[in-house]
């Protein structure tokens, strides 16, 4: 009987080797948790293909792929300025298997000009990290050929009316015209559905020129297809040195924009962390570098998801007032 139970000893303790084991040779991606991601995720856009907000998705998405070990699929919901797209997230179950990629206007901007806007940024989202920065391009069509600088552009404007497209009402870009129409009102806002709509009507000379996130015109910049006037970033930028800043004409003149990830509010903390971790890794990546920079996004992330959430409420707060100062309201 001895020599028995001694087998039997051995037996369940090879067995628990292979339970204790078994596990870790499974182990999923570094950045996974042990019960989130077990499905594939949603990354929403609320604009349509071409833009900078889904330019930005479709690099990163790849990227978040491999590292939390499930597929992230991009899907757009365009319409409102990207508001139906954050109002869909904002609604959603927070589990982290729906989130937001947006920059300021869906969530900052639009919102605050609406009347009924059908969330509240500061409740309803919970912020993950940003992962760009892009500034604001003012450039011309070939319907303006004879512009080529925005002291021309501004005294253009003081005789004539000078029509500037963007990607909708309550946006940046749009905020970014009413300040120019601030200097002269002769400058009038065209808003199309989205950055595609409005730099192909801006190309076949429907209007004058375009405002609009530095990604969708930087390949029509950089082939002479648009002539860029100016960049709304603090200081030049480094590949488009030639292109001057908007306050070296007009002083104070700086608008940037922020590229960033977001959750429905009441997602775990643990998932907000696993997804933080990843997103940041991304971001550091050698080829998401370089292809956030191919078009025209310089890559950026906080410290933290507390960090870029009080950078939320900051921005929401300036350019609250901002927009409350320019009367600007969403048709």
């Amino acid at each position: 009987m001895q020599p028995n139970r001694a087998i039997r000893r051995r037996t369940l303790r090879a067995l628990a080797g292979v339970i204790i084991v078994t596990p870790l040779l499974n182990a999923g991606p570094v950045l996974a948790s042990e019960t989130y991601p077990s499905k594939p995720i949603r990354l929403i856009v609320g604009y349509p293909p071409g833009g900078s907000n889904d330019i930005a998705a479709r690099i990163i998405a790849p990227e978040l792929s491999q590292l939390l070990g499930v597929s992230v699929v991009v899907e757009n919901k365009a319409g409102a300025n990207g508001v139906i797209g954050a109002d869909h997230v904002a609604k959603a179950e927070p589990d982290g298997y729906t989130l937001l990629l947006s920059s300021m206007s869906p969530v900052i901007l639009a919102p605050q000009t609406m009347k009924q806007p059908p969330f509240n940024t500061l409740k309803d989202f919970a912020a993950v990290n940003t992962m760009a920065l892009t500034p604001e391009a003012i450039a011309m069509g070939p319907k303006r050929q004879g512009i080529n600088t925005l002291p021309e552009l501004l005294d253009l404007a003081k005789k004539e009316r000078i029509t500037l497209s963007s990607s909708g009402s309550g946006g940046l870009p749009h905020l970014t015209i009413e300040l120019l129409k601030k200097v002269r009102p002769n400058i009038e806002h065209v808003p199309y559905k989205g950055a595609g709509p409005a730099l192909t009507d801006t190309l076949a000379g429907h209007v004058d020129g375009i405002v609009m996130d530095l990604p969708p015109l930087y390949s029509q910049i950089k082939e002479g297809k648009l002539k860029a006037l100016a960049v709304t970033s603090e200081q030049r930028v480094s590949f488009l040195s030639q292109v001057p800043t908007a306050q070296e004409s007009l002083p104070g003149f700086n608008v940037e924009n922020w590229v960033g990830i977001f959750a429905p509010a009441k997602t775990p903390a643990s998932v907000l962390t696993t997804l933080d971790q990843a997103v940041r890794k991304a971001v550091t990546q050698p080829k998401v570098k370089t292809a956030l920079e191919a078009v025209a996004l310089s890559p950026v992330t906080q410290d933290s998801p507390a960090a870029f959430q009080k950078q939320v409420a900051d921005d929401y707060a300036r350019w609250g007032k901002i927009l409350r100062d320019a009367g600007v309201e969403m048709n």
